[in-house]
């Protein structure tokens, strides 16, 4: 016997499902303990608090709990418990049944009810009417007997009270009908070995015995085992005494006629749950095929599939259902196509920021340390002039995917396009701390792809593209009215970076001192003539960048990847 076997029949203390899972080798005792103490903290079950604790995997645990107890668990947050019948009643109540299948069972279930009460009802009234019919005819009987053997047996005349009586022998149901004189002797029967015989009849249970005027009934079972209704009367002339007739009616009958009328019933009810069960065939398929759609379009909605339809046009709740549906997969749909769209402008990362909050302050104008870069393209007015439109158009765009595309790299976002400029921002609406590094690779990494790419297409607007940044304060926010609203950014430092853009020859990377100092040991520069700018009473440092050097570096060049930041 093992350790774990032993400890299993020394642990009284210890739950059943704990012992199981360390006797599956899932938790060590020692585990076991620990979780136990920490149980009685914590109102959770065991199996979940080994799971939390990372003693074991919920996977082990449920497979120790479903192949142990047989129960069907697919999360440890199904309810289940241990004990005598626990598997059936957690299968029962876990089981998976259809729509269609719930209403043939309701249907079917009410069908049944419904028939089974009314069938009680009528057939109870049947009973009851057959049986007063049988109660009068045996009065009708006893009636003829009672007023027509008056004289016969006054007279003595018993071949007549026997042939009175055989006539009345061939009624249906009539069992027998006997006339006896005062002394209860037999004077005539229907079974002619009883007469001069003292009548033998069972004695009637006085609960069961009705009387009406000198009328006495009552039924008892013969030695036959057939049910009888015995009806009598007496005999009277002049309110003397002669005897009595016994009529008995067969009750037999009855219980024939109401098992003919239950099997009538049950065909019936046969034919109408039959139709009760194709009808709710019906009925679920038509609740339960515009249920799977919407899962289908659930799933596929899941997926990120937001162009998903459901086509169901039924005039009732689910055709409501349906449409709303579409609706919200519309409204997704819309929703995701404005987020790729600004995406494109502010970059993945940015865009989740947005998404997350969309009312924080970023939306609502603030003061942020950013670079701003506007790239431009020399002689486009003349260039524009002697080219087609067409050439025009498909130039400029190459020239805007180049730089908008770079510019989201480095981390930045497309602020704007001003006719043959593009604007760039780094630093905003997602603070950056090497901003100006940023903006300076995007700036390097632009250029190079230009001249690339010109040489490979033949465009040549691309190797007349200058670029100018700067970097400084600038106010950041949404500028605008309810009619048209933008994000953007303003201010000196803005204004700077496009003046110095326009200091850049075809090729160049002009910078201000603001970006310079913070990148001076990462990228080598060449100092230009102080220039006098329109805004700025004192002429601005600038800088031509040449390249790189060796220094410190805070940001990849993504034009050579391999190569890694120090």
């Amino acid at each position: 016997m093992n350790a774990n076997s032993m400890a299993t029949q020394t642990s009284p203390g210890r739950p059943k499902l704990g012992m199981l899972l360390v006797d599956e080798k899932v938790i060590s005792l020692e585990q076991l303990d620990k979780a136990l103490a920490m149980q009685q903290d914590r109102a959770m079950r065991l199996g979940q608090l080994v799971v939390d604790l990372g003693y074991a995997q919920e996977s082990d645990v449920l497979s120790v709990i479903n192949r142990r107890y047989r129960l069907g668990l697919s999360s440890l947050d199904q309810p289940w418990r241990i004990g005598g019948g626990a598997s059936l009643i957690n299968r029962l109540r876990h089981l998976r049944v259809s729509i269609r299948a719930k209403l043939s069972i309701a249907i079917i279930f009410i069908l049944l009810i419904t028939i089974l009460v009314l069938s009680f009802v009528i057939l109870t009234r049947q009973r009851e009417n057959l049986y007063q019919q049988t109660v009068q005819t045996g009065k009708v009987s006893l009636n003829y007997f009672t007023n027509n053997a008056k004289d016969p047996l006054l007279n003595n005349q018993t071949l007549q009270l026997i042939r009175l009586v055989k006539d009345a022998a061939s009624v249906e149901g009539l069992l027998y009908a006997v006339i006896v004189d005062r002394d209860n002797v037999v004077q005539a029967h229907t079974d002619l070995n009883k007469l001069r015989k003292p009548l033998d009849l069972p004695a009637p249970n006085t609960n069961l015995v009705t009387r009406e005027g000198n009328n006495i009934y009552y039924s008892y079972q013969d030695v036959k085992g057939q049910q009888v209704l015995d009806l009598s009367g007496p005999i009277a002339y002049q309110d003397k005494r002669l005897g009595e007739v016994h009529v008995g009616v067969s009750l037999d009958f009855i219980s024939r006629q109401i098992r003919k009328e239950s099997i009538t019933v049950l065909a019936l009810s046969s034919g109408i749950i039959l139709l009760g069960v194709v009808i709710a065939i019906f009925l679920g398929i038509g609740f339960s095929r515009p249920i799977s759609a919407l899962v289908v379009g659930t799933r596929e909605i899941g997926k990120g599939n937001l162009k998903y339809k459901i086509d169901h046009r039924s005039n009732d709740e689910l055709g409501d259902l349906a449409q709303a549906f579409n609706y919200m997969s519309a409204e997704l749909w819309k929703k995701q196509l404005m987020q790729e769209s600004f995406g494109k402008y502010v970059g993945s990362d940015i865009l989740q920021m947005i998404m997350a909050n969309p009312e924080s302050q970023w939306l609502k104008g603030s003061r942020n340390n950013a670079s701003v870069l506007f790239t431009d393209i020399r002689g486009f007015t003349s260039y524009s002039e002697n080219r087609e439109p067409e050439q025009v158009v498909e130039a400029l765009n190459q020239y805007f995917e180049i730089a908008s595309r770079i510019i989201l790299e480095y981390g930045g976002y497309v602020d704007k396009f001003i006719g043959d400029a593009v604007m760039g921002v780094f630093g905003v609406p997602v603070p950056q701390e090497y901003h100006a590094e940023q903006c300076v690779r995007a700036a390097l990494h632009m250029q190079n792809e230009f001249a690339d790419a010109a040489k490979r297409t033949g465009n040549e607007v691309l190797a007349k593209v200058g670029i100018g940044i700067n970097s400084g304060v600038l106010v950041a926010g949404n500028l605008g009215s309810q009619v048209k609203m933008e994000y953007t950014v303003i201010g000196d430092t803005v204004n700077i970076a496009s003046r110095l853009n326009g200091l850049a020859a075809a090729g160049e990377t002009v910078i201000s001192l603001s970006t310079l100092q913070p990148i001076a040991s990462v990228f080598r520069v060449e100092e230009m003539e102080p220039q006098k700018v329109k805004g700025k009473a004192e002429k601005l440092q600038v800088f031509r960048v040449i390249g790189f050097k060796e220094g410190k570096s805070h940001v990849q060049d993504r034009t050579h990847p391999q190569r890694p930041s120090a």
